[in-house]
């Protein structure tokens, strides 16, 4: 597995080697970045706060979780009250 800055050189050569142009941003700039600062909020707010786990196999499944209840469970604001996979499917 990678974290911090190994991760971030392999993401942003796996994207420009795929013809897309990557650009960092300053961080903690929602103006810039709103979404995904929102999502990092949630996650925090509503998933690492509460978390409890005995190593790193239950951190994976308990994530799993968390994503599926997420992305089609959880209602967001932005969405008028759907979930985002309501939202996609919409625009599919």
């Amino acid at each position: 597995m990678c974290y911090g800055h190994e991760f971030q050189a392999k993401f942003h050569w796996h994207v420009e080697d795929l013809g897309i142009r990557h650009a960092y941003i300053k961080p903690s700039s929602p103006q810039l970045n709103g979404k995904v600062e929102r999502s990092h909020r949630s996650d925090s707010q509503e998933f690492y706060q509460l978390l409890t786990y005995k190593g790193d196999v239950d951190l994976e499944e308990r994530l799993d979780e968390w994503e599926r209840f997420y992305n089609f469970h959880r209602t967001h604001g932005a969405f008028n009250g759907k979930t985002p996979h309501e939202a996609l499917r919409e625009k599919l």
